[in-house]
């Protein structure tokens, strides 16, 4: 697709029908996903081992810290972001209270969310897509807390305290540092173990 033509299709394309082709591309690919961010089709691309690993890893410290939550992961919850054109995000992981996403359909209702997470892929879209317009995407919605583990640079960046220009505070550590996950999540983890999933 050139370019013009691409900006043709973003210009034009509503939440619904972006919606629709959404889950066609599911239905008939395992190997992509498609998110609206900002007015553009993202497409996430299959993960490898240790980015699943990473993903296993946060939520088995989620449940022994906080058992009243859950880390729904593998792109398993889609979100409706209001901000930035209506649009939907397929975070890597959701933590949330049990049960809440029952009856929600297809894009959920951020609300109750406490936190999402990013593993970055190793791929020329991640800085745009990761440490940019979703920062900015997620803090318009309100989700508290935004969680990148950044294997390009070897970090975890916890953003919080969101507002509609983005997150008031940021905190950055190095992989094998230990960081504070602030309220309402409320978890230290340890990034020890994340220098053993590195390419």
């Amino acid at each position: 697709m050139t370019v013009m033509a691409e900006r043709a299709v973003q210009q034009q394309m509503s939440v619904e029908e972006f919606e629709r082709l959404a889950k066609l591309v599911e239905r008939e690919s395992d190997t992509v996903r498609l998110e609206f961010i900002n007015g553009r089709i993202g497409i996430k691309g299959m993960t490898d081992g240790d980015h699943a690993e990473i993903i296993r890893w946060l939520g088995r410290r989620c449940a022994q810290v906080r058992p009243d939550l859950w880390l729904y992961a593998g792109g398993e919850i889609g979100l409706r972001i209001p901000a930035y054109r209506h649009g939907r995000a397929k975070p890597d992981a959701v933590l949330a209270p049990d049960d809440t996403f029952v009856g929600q359909g297809d894009w959920a209702d951020p609300a109750q969310v406490l936190m999402v997470v990013e593993v970055t892929s190793y791929d020329s879209d991640a800085h745009r897509r990761d440490r940019k317009e979703k920062p900015a995407a997620y803090a318009a919605a309100g989700i508290p807390v935004y969680l990148l583990v950044d294997r390009d640079h070897c970090t975890v960046t916890v953003h919080s305290e969101p507002a509609a220009e983005g997150y008031g505070y940021r905190q950055v550590a190095d992989f094998g540092k230990k960081i504070l996950i602030p309220d309402p999540v409320s978890i230290e983890i340890d990034t020890e173990k994340l220098t053993r999933y590195l390419r």
